[in-house]
Order: C-alpha cells, then sequence, then structure tokens
C-alpha cells in the first residue's frame, strides 16, 4: 500500500503520515561503485549504526531483501511517472532496475527463493494508467486499487499473473520455507488473509472478522502470522467501513497489530497503542515483532520505529520500545536474513517534504 505519509500529508488529518570496485562480477554482471551514502547518526538510536542511504528522491518504500540478502526489490514513484513501479538493486543502491512493465500501478515485491524471480501486486491489467487518487471529501484513506500478483524475473522478463480476482490483492509475503505466499484480498468482499502455494493453488483463507485485516508478514520459523487489523466496535462503524469498501476505500487511522498461527487459529491482539500502527515484521529470533506507528501523536505523520515482545497482550505505550527518532516518516521495517542490518524507508534526510528513501544499517542489540 501507498506509504503512510505521503497520504497524511494529503489531508488535514496531519500538521503538514562502502568503497567503490569495478570490474566483472561472476555472470558478467560490471559492478558499479556503491551509491550509499553515510549519513549523521541520529541521537537515541542506540540500535542502528553506519546507517547509509541508498536512494536519493523520489517516493521509495517497501524494501525487502532477497534471500541471499544481497538484493532488494521496493516500490518507487520516479522517472516522471505518477504512481510506483517496481524495481530491483543491490543493496548498496547500484544495479538499479524496473521489473515491472511501466503500466498501472505496483505495490509490495517479494523475492522468490532463488532470487532469480518475484512477486508483486499491479494493477496494469485493468488500465494502464495510474488508478484515479480517492474523492478528496472522503477525508484520510487509503485506496484499494484492483491489484493482482504477478511474477517476474529480476531483468524484468516472464511477467506471469498469478491472481486473478480482479480486486484489491496485494501485501504478499513468502513464507520461510519457500512453499507458501500470505496475502492479503478483497476476493470474498472484506478485507481478509489468504495463503496459497507459490503457484497459486490452495488459496486458504485465515480471518474472518468483519474489518480490515492485513499486512501479514511471517514468524522467522513459519509457525505464526502478525498482522495489522481494525475491527468496528458497533454497527454505526460497521456501516461506515462497508460504505467506504464498497468504495474501494478504507480509513486506516485506527490499526493494531495482532499475531495468529499460520493456519488462522489463536487470533490475538498485540499492541493496544491508539493511532495507525503497521508495516509489522519480526526480530530475527521471533521473539519480537518491529513496526511503525504514530502512537505517540495519532494525528500527525511521524511514524517511528518500534518493538513489541511478540507475546505481549494489548501492549500499552511502556511495553515498546522506540527504536528511530526521527521527527518525520520512518516506516516499512525489514532485517535482513543474516538479522545484521536493517531496511527500512524514511523522510530523513530528504531535500524536499514529498521525497521518501531507503536506509539500511547495522542492527546493534
Amino acid at each position: 500500500m501507498r506509504p503512510l505519509q505521503q497520504l497524511f500529508a494529503a489531508t488535514t488529518l496531519v500538521a503538514a503520515i562502502a568503497c567503490a570496485r569495478g570490474g566483472a562480477a561472476s555472470g558478467g554482471e560490471t559492478l558499479e561503485p556503491s551509491r550509499a551514502v553515510a549519513v549523521p547518526d541520529t541521537p537515541g538510536e542506540r540500535h542502528l549504526t553506519s546507517v547509509r542511504q541508498i536512494t536519493f528522491g523520489g517516493e521509495n518504500a517497501e524494501a525487502y531483501f532477497s534471500g541471499d540478502g544481497q538484493w532488494l526489490t521496493f516500490q518507487s514513484t520516479r522517472d516522471g511517472r505518477a504512481c510506483d513501479q517496481q524495481y530491483v538493486m543491490r543493496i548498496d543502491g547500484t544495479g538499479l532496475k524496473r521489473v515491472s512493465n511501466g503500466m498501472g500501478k505496483t505495490t509490495c515485491g517479494w523475492f522468490l527463493p532463488d532470487g532469480k524471480r518475484l512477486f508483486f501486486g499491479s494493477s496494469h491489467a485493468h488500465e494502464s494508467a495510474c488508478p484515479p487518487r480517492p474523492d478528496p471529501s472522503a477525508g484520510y484513506v487509503w485506496p484499494l486499487d484492483p491489484y493482482d500478483i504477478y511474477t517476474v524475473n529480476r531483468d524484468g522478463t516472464d511477467l506471469r499473473r498469478l491472481t486473478n480476482y480482479d480486486v484489491y490483492t496485494a501485501e504478499a509475503v513468502l513464507s520461510p520455507d519457500g512453499k507458501r505466499i500470505v496475502f492479503t484480498s478483497m476476493k470474498d468482499g472484506d478485507l481478509d488473509i489468504y495463503t496459497m502455494n507459490v503457484d497459486g493453488t490452495d488459496v486458504k483463507r485465515l480471518t474472518n472478522t468483519k474489518g480490515y485485516d492485513g499486512g501479514p508478514w511471517w514468524s522467522p520459523d513459519g509457525k505464526k502470522i502478525v498482522y495489522r487489523a481494525h475491527h468496528p466496535a458497533d454497527s454505526a462503524q460497521l456501516a461506515q467501513y462497508r460504505d467506504l469498501l464498497s468504495r474501494n476505500m478504507i480509513r486506516p487511522s485506527r490499526v493494531e497489530l495482532y499475531v495468529m498461527n499460520a493456519d488462522g487459529s489463536d487470533q490475538r491482539q498485540v499492541t493496544a497503542l491508539g493511532g495507525a500502527n503497521f508495516g509489522p515484521s519480526w526480530t530475527p529470533d521471533g521473539k519480537q515483532i518491529i513496526f511503525s506507528s504514530n502512537h505517540v501523536a495519532p494525528r500527525s505523520g511521524n511514524f517511528d520505529l518500534f518493538l513489541v515482545d511478540a507475546s505481549a497482550s494489548k501492549a500499552g505505550h511502556d511495553q515498546v520500545e522506540q527504536v528511530t527518532f526521527s521527527p518525520v516518516f520512518d516506516g516499512f521495517p525489514m532485517f535482513s536474513p543474516d538479522g545484521k542490518k536493517l531496511i527500512w524507508a524514511s523522510n530523513r534526510t530528504s531535500t524536499k517534504p514529498t521525497d521518501t528513501n531507503l536506509y539500511i544499517a547495522e542492527w546493534k542489540r
């Protein structure tokens, strides 16, 4: 989904949400000088060292590692396009290539186990142009664009359609064993979480509660899934939710984190912070969840990264640890496969208020 900081900025809800090396690599690839640039430490960020910026301008978000930790896939609005396309690059910012076809809008990419193919959501089958933006009169909302999931080679060739639901179907993440994909879809009329085999077969629905369930992410052992959810508390809230859903929109200003078993059983609420809590993933040991939240100032676009114990039950403010301390947006965190690095998106050194860039740092416990 669209980075929250851009959407917050569009409404009244916010006040304004390496050394160079040349030569040829194995396989005939030419190595470029690293594009990573060191940025100053931010006071209080004790877990993050050697922070490097690896994109420079435009809107870049949802960067996720390949299985060998050497490549990233991410979505970006650049090259004069009005909405996101899917790209890959090395973790030092080199080797940049668009892998989507340049039409429609894309989101939420992920590498398959061999690192040679990846999957992502795209709306291009419905319209070659960018999907229309939501009506401003609706206030702060997310558009539920008509994505389906596609696979493609890392060089952008051989694009294949994996799902055929013709409604919002995205937020896909590969299981640690490489056998199943968890994703969010409106295919049954509500926003729910599903799993399927990597070839699109054996689709299973995991959530059934009325309301929004999305942003799922497997635990490192593949036994649990963390996700974000908002379940309307009364008939009036449910009616508002259904009205927005009928117009392919959702208002995600209040979402909390939940955890369930990989088969959908034992669903339980992990946070009770208020505000928007989203983009959860797991620490390498599977004991904590790292996520983005504006609960300190719920009507602002100042999101930071936080940690919470995966075993927590409706954790409040005193039960989470703040990781980032920049006064702007920080979100979409993911640890490298070896657990030594963290990648995330931020506005922290952007030259324009609308720019979001990618940062990678060494993780210090």
